[in-house]
């Protein structure tokens, strides 16, 4: 469902910032939310609007052409959120817009209820509008990690987006104060004009930080967002005196063959938290033509993983690795190959197991040409 705007009305989305707080190697506005770009969601919302512009950094126009070439008007960003702004006020000078909502590409959960709050205070005279909630918590100042003093919360609000005009009102604030500002609350307070205050919504947040993702998928989703992966390698037993097994080196008559120190339980571990992400494999990440690899240690795959998933919105729930060989014995080392994986981890030795069976002599383990490694883990949205 979107909301269906008056006449008039048209949508600016501002998703030109470069916000990589959030983790995933780009920006926010652009990494998965249940399978879709953040941005495609709160495009979603708005798309019952007479005309929606959408700005963009001009490393996205690409990918904003691809994905919503046709539906909405695309425009480069500027280097500032106002310029941004201003880019789309100035492509509506001379239509027949009489009023703007501007709202954050990186706020996708916006409801039907706080749009049409602000609809419905422009067409009752406000000259303009914008969602926020009562600060209810306790404010403090801090400095050097210790609270200095309290601060008093009445009259405070936080405040959200899409905010309200009228389209020759907030051209002249921004013409008027150039500058880059908080909002366009703040450039039209400056140009004197009055700004009613309408109801927000919690969930109407604005995806900043890694936790956030895991949030965002609840509310979407109506539930915990709870993954699972499997992994399984196997590497051949060549000369050597020892190998490498999570993260263990153990005496051993043979080595293990492999382009990193192959260590088959890490490297099915890496693999059961790539595919609970939907990532891959090692190799999409850890290329093994890459020389660069050849010999590493393969706590740096499985930190790159965890890494991954923290910085996705998740929390490791468990992981089970079970070590299929004939030999080296593993019980005497499975509880150090346990607290290995979970410092590489980053999570407490409690939740990672690591056992092991043989195969009872049969096939290639049985007969000693090599160890295979079956790990599964679940992966929980923060």
């Amino acid at each position: 469902m979107s909301v269906t705007a008056p006449k008039g009305y048209a949508a600016i989305i501002t998703a030109a910032g470069r916000g990589t707080r959030a983790g995933g190697g780009e920006p926010k506005q652009w990494r998965a939310l249940q399978g879709r770009p953040v941005l495609a969601h709160t495009l979603d919302r708005f798309a019952g609007f007479e005309r929606v512009i959408l700005t963009v950094h001009p490393e996205d126009m690409a990918r904003a052409q691809d994905l919503f070439a046709g539906q909405v008007t695309i425009l480069t960003g500027g280097e500032t959120r106002a310029a941004s702004v201003r880019a789309a006020l100035d492509s509506l000078q001379g239509s027949d817009i009489t009023h703007v909502l501007i709202h954050d590409g990186a706020r996708p959960l916006v409801s039907d209820a706080v749009i049409e709050g602000v609809i419905a205070a422009l067409q009752s005279g406000a000259e303009a509008a914008a969602p926020a909630l009562p600060v209810t918590d306790a404010l403090w100042r801090g400095e050097g990690g210790s609270v200095t003093g309290t601060a008093s919360r009445d009259g405070l609000f936080r405040a959200q987006t899409p905010q309200g005009f009228s389209l020759a009102q907030i051209s002249k604030a921004h013409r008027d104060h150039p500058q880059d500002a908080a909002d366009d609350v703040e450039l039209a307070r400056k140009s004197g004009i009055p700004v009613a205050i309408t109801p927000g919504d919690e969930d109407n947040l604005k995806i900043t930080f890694a936790p956030d993702f895991a949030r965002a998928e609840r509310i979407l989703g109506g539930g915990m967002d709870i993954r699972m992966g499997n992994g399984y390698d196997v590497h051949a037993l060549g000369p050597g005196d020892h190998v490498w097994l999570c993260g263990v080196q153990i005496p051993h008559d043979h080595g293990l063959v492999g382009h990193s120190d192959a260590d088959v339980g890490m490297h099915a571990l890496t693999d059961a938290i790539y595919g609970a992400l939907a990532e891959g494999d090692i190799g999409r990440h850890f290329p093994p033509s890459d020389p660069q690899w050849k010999g590493a240690d393969s706590a740096i795959f499985l930190a790159h993983a965890a890494e991954l998933f923290r910085a996705r919105g998740f929390r490791l729930g468990n992981a089970d690795v079970t070590l299929v060989c004939e030999a080296p014995k593993i019980g005497p080392h499975a509880l150090a190959m346990q607290d290995r994986l979970a410092a590489i981890m980053g999570v407490e030795a409690g939740r990672v197991s690591v056992k092991a069976t043989t195969s009872e002599q049969l096939g290639f383990t049985g007969r000693r040409e090599g160890i295979a490694a079956i790990a599964t883990c679940t992966l929980i949205g923060a």
